[in-house]
């Protein structure tokens, strides 16, 4: 009898996997999403507190992709061989991992506009969908 072990990939982990296996082909950089607070930082001991403080908003915008870049492509020979970068978007999640409805509107309007959007769910699922196989 043959006991079969699931190793889980954490999402982070399959980001670098991809970032690692399509970095010849598409330029690629992380993008995290959020907020925090900056100000005029005072610290006693253990306490931290901020005076005037102000939000940051880090990241491309709500509802991005993990990975954002492009991708160079040579036009047909009527644009006279120009090459073009592609703007991608590839939105790492887990095989259980769920696309949030911000997720998948920025990802629906990058596609719409001529762009390379993919959920990757693994190495292969990248890699199809930048190649247009997906």
């Amino acid at each position: 009898m043959q006991i079969r072990r699931t190793v889980r990939v954490t999402e982070s982990e399959l980001l670098q996997r991809i970032r690692l296996a399509l970095g010849r082909t598409v330029t690629l950089f992380r993008n995290n999403v959020g907020q925090a607070w900056i100000g005029e930082i005072h610290r006693r001991g253990q306490e931290m507190w901020i005076h005037n403080p102000r939000p940051l908003q880090a990241g491309l915008c709500r509802g991005s992709a993990d990975l954002i870049g492009w991708r160079r492509v040579t036009v047909t020979p009527e644009m006279v061989g120009s090459n073009i970068a592609v703007f991608t978007a590839i939105e790492v999640k887990t095989p259980r991992g769920r696309v949030s409805e911000e997720q998948q509107a920025f990802i629906d309007a990058l596609a719409a506009d001529g762009g390379i959007a993919v959920v990757a769910r693994s190495v292969d699922d990248a890699l199809a969908g930048v190649e247009g196989r997906g």
